[in-house]
């Protein structure tokens, strides 16, 4: 027994040198792995939960919109309280409904900084401090496109927490989260940045370079701080990404950046204004990138100009790709609104295109947000007859024919724009998207308003081409390519 345990021994100690030397960078993550007590113990008084108060009498039966299930909720993308970004209210015996947040203090006089969908619409605010102290906060403004609000409560001395910049920010860098969820007050969860410049679903918050992290939030995070791993705030925990309600690793956070251009407008003028070009951008897909010649996927492809609006006046056209602003190169199509509506109104900037596999670059003084229209929304007129037979374009597998007046005047169409969509012939164009009623405005870098001019451009269609159109749909106008063409 003893010779075979004298074997085996070191038979196994050997298996577990083995083991050991095979995970090296396992063990030492282990032993790297960040404390955050200290952390926790000097920001922590300066982070507040916050009560948003709906009396019933004032905004309805505002108790009645959600007995706060998962039901209750889309299931997609939400934010922390309830659907389309308005506070879940959570009933009480009084017919009262309440919204619980989070936030945090930024100066030792008061003023606290949370998220304009906690607060907004709410008849009371209440902040509940770390040392058990309340007090009732005056919202001094908000801004629901960056989703920021400051309030304020009269108090001094207060606790308050540093701000750091978020552009330094990398993926993989540790952060900390401080906030209430589900009215937890004062849980800290922690993880890593998995993305920074992200942009939102919301089409209300374009003007937001999201930092995305894999930190464990949940509804009541919304508004606390995101904190480095010095205790400086990177950001303002403000959606999550989800399926059911709950935190599925995927968190979002506004830039403090953000957010502090809003509070210094709200402080000096009690709104928020916002630059803008008045062009209307898409996403260059490696397809549409093949189609326009363009040596690589990236940009801002240019798919309509307000007429009147400050593109317009710079002689920006449909078609251009923008490829940098003020210098700061524009690799997705979601870079350029927050670059664009960090400017304040009025602002000279200069524009870098791709127009045509030639670079220019164009100055432009922005308009102010508030004042450039939307795009108009179009609708075909039913049951109305064209001014021209339908005829099809084989190449591309659609079938169109010319708009009459009442068309274009429903769609609010120039006489020499567009023809109509009226059958999709084949799967080219079928996977392309398109679809009847679909209004088309260019071919390749051809502008067509008439049938006979769409049937010349799509005859300089050769097989093997990947075709631009330039389709309008309801309110979107957009490049689509269809292709490669196979037909003759």
């Amino acid at each position: 027994m003893n010779a075979l345990t004298s074997r085996v021994v070191p038979i196994a100690a050997a298996i577990a040198i083995g083991i050991a030397s095979c995970f090296p960078l396992a063990q030492a993550a282990t032993v790297n792995l960040p404390d955050f007590t200290a952390l926790v113990e000097q920001d922590g008084p300066a982070v507040v939960s916050i009560e948003a108060i709906h009396d019933g009498g004032k905004r309805g039966a505002a108790s009645n919109r959600g007995d706060g299930s998962d039901q209750d909720i889309p299931d997609i993308f939400k934010r922390f309280f309830g659907d389309q970004g308005m506070p879940m209210p959570m009933p009480t015996p009084r017919g009262e409904g309440t919204a619980l947040g989070s936030g945090f203090i930024i100066s030792a006089d008061g003023k606290i900084l949370t998220n304009h969908h906690v607060v907004d619409g709410a008849d009371r605010v209440i902040v509940h401090l770390a040392d058990r102290r309340e007090f009732t906060a005056r919202v001094i403004g908000s801004d629901p496109m960056s989703d920021v609000a400051l309030l304020k409560v009269q108090a001094s001395g207060l606790p308050y927490l540093k701000l750091a910049t978020a552009k330094s920010l990398k993926p993989g860098q540790w952060v900390v989260a401080i906030g209430s969820p589900f009215g937890l007050d004062h849980s800290v969860t922690a993880g890593i940045v998995s993305g920074v410049g992200r942009s939102s679903i919301d089409p209300g918050q374009q003007y937001v370079p999201f930092i995305q992290t894999d930190v464990p939030i949940n509804k009541g995070n919304s508004g606390g701080p995101l904190l480095n791993i010095n205790g400086e705030v990177v950001g303002i925990n403000s959606q999550i990404f989800s399926m059911s309600g709950g935190y599925m690793g995927v968190s979002f956070a506004i830039p403090i950046e953000t957010a502090m251009n809003a509070v210094t407008q709200i402080e000096t003028t009690g709104h928020v204004r916002r630059g803008v070009l008045g062009v209307r951008i898409q996403e260059v897909t490696s397809q549409i990138a093949s189609a326009m010649g363009l040596a690589r996927s990236g940009g801002a492809l240019v798919a309509g100009v307000e007429p009147g609006t400050a593109a317009a006046r710079a002689g920006v056209k449909t078609g251009d790709l923008i490829v940098a602003f003020n210098g700061a190169p524009i690799d997705s199509s979601a870079d350029l609104p927050p670059l664009v509506g960090a400017q304040p109104p009025g602002a000279h900037a200069t524009l870098k295109i791709d127009r045509n596999g030639k670079t220019i670059e164009l100055p432009v003084v922005l308009d102010d947000l508030a004042s450039v229209a939307g795009a108009p929304k179009l609708e075909p007129a039913a049951g109305s007859q064209s001014a021209a037979p339908a005829t099809a374009a084989q190449k591309i597998g659609l079938a169109v024919q010319d708009l009459n007046p009442a068309q274009r005047k429903a769609m609010k169409l120039d006489s020499g724009e567009g023809v109509l969509v009226t059958r999709v012939v084949d799967d080219v164009a079928r996977r392309a998207g398109l679809q009847a009623g679909d209004v088309i405005l260019r071919v390749g870098r051809h502008d067509v308003g008439n049938v006979a001019a769409f049937g010349a451009a799509t005859a300089q269609i050769k097989p093997g081409d990947t075709v631009m159109l330039l389709v309008r749909r309801n309110e979107q106008t957009q490049f689509i390519a269809v292709g490669p063409i196979q037909k003759s």
